[in-house]
């Protein structure tokens, strides 16, 4: 079962009595928790049927008395048990679990973990409850994800902005959620988002990012890319080398696996690689402009300057020497 679908269900006053919210990415659970402690039960109901807990302070035994009350003035109760995953002698609830009270909501966040599958107490989870586990969005996951996100807002997103967005917050579903908030607050009455909002509202320079910088060295503009280092070093805060190194390594990753595509046509290419087809004529400047040999030489130099970035045969560069050092060995 989804988050999605566990919402759903309450809306239409559905309730099973455990959900237990378990795995790497924690904007789903939060959702699921947010709506448990808000919205199940009205304000007058929570004053006294609503109980929180928190994994590191909480006990079993307290959790499961809790669990056994029956509800005040009230259809159900609602129990919630955060941070579950730093609670002692959690499998303990294993009796509760086994036979819980039908008018209690018990929801469990699970954060970063997975109970083993192989446990006793796993399968009696299985059986007896309702479970989610959520998984972290792959990287080239993240802009269907926040395009979507704008669409329910009844707002559209031109792809540019739409890379900047992504590549600025990474995969941190939460705060993209935020952001793109933020910029529905502020756009008034226009409907599409654009580099321009992303760079006056979230603090993105839509010339000088991560974004720019991959382009110029795609088509191998060393002017370009020295400014928009020299703009990184002016303002280490826009992005540090241990983010910058990753995306680079990423992109030209990618534009590797062209080689290997087997197909000329764009879109397919897009889907091999894994990127939007708006942006795949970029990877294949990049990918005639370097050559096979050039971009493994590249993806060689990014794994020497990561490690030179962290001190390991380097005596203390500065990062921005480092990357100039860097974009003038790539484009040689």
């Amino acid at each position: 079962m989804s988050a999605e679908k566990i919402i759903a269900d309450w809306k239409k006053g559905n309730f099973k009595p455990i959900y237990w919210l378990e795995g790497e990415e924690p904007y789903h659970i939060d959702k699921v928790i947010e709506y448990a402690e808000h919205k199940i039960l009205s304000e007058s109901e929570a004053s006294f049927n609503l109980t929180v807990f928190y994994g590191r302070d909480a006990d079993w035994a307290s959790v499961v008395n809790a669990c056994r009350r029956y509800p005040m003035f009230a259809e159900r109760q609602v129990v919630l048990l955060k941070e579950a995953q730093q609670m002692k002698d959690i499998e303990k609830l294993e009796g509760y679990i086994d036979n819980p009270l039908t008018s209690t909501v018990f929801v469990v966040s699970y954060k970063d973990k997975k109970v083993d599958a192989r446990t006793k107490f796993a399968k009696l989870l299985k059986a007896k409850g309702e479970m989610v586990t959520t998984k972290k969005l792959y990287d080239n996951q993240l802009p269907q994800w926040a395009n979507e996100m704008v669409e329910s807002k009844g707002l559209s997103i031109n792809q540019k902005a739409l890379a900047l967005l992504v590549d600025h917050i990474g995969n941190d579903l939460n705060r993209i959620e935020n952001e793109i908030e933020k910029l529905a607050v502020n756009l008034g009455n226009r409907k599409t988002i654009s580099e321009d909002d992303i760079e006056k509202y979230i603090g993105v320079s839509k010339e000088f990012n991560v974004f720019e910088l991959q382009d110029a060295l795609g088509k191998k503009n060393l002017p370009k890319a020295i400014r928009i280092i020299q703009y990184f070093q002016s303002n280490p805060k826009a992005a540090p080398i241990q983010l910058i190194l990753p995306s680079l390594y990423g992109y030209f990753s990618k534009v590797y696996m062209i080689f290997g595509a087997g197909s000329n046509d764009e879109k397919m290419i897009a889907s091999a690689i894994g990127v939007n087809p708006f942006f795949v004529k970029d990877y294949l400047v990049a990918a005639k402009n370097y050559g096979q040999q050039g971009v493994e030489k590249t993806l060689l130099l990014l794994h020497q300057y990561n490690l030179r970035s962290i001190g390991v045969h380097d005596a203390g560069t500065e990062d921005g020497d480092l990357m100039k050092e860097l974009v003038v060995k790539m484009m040689s």
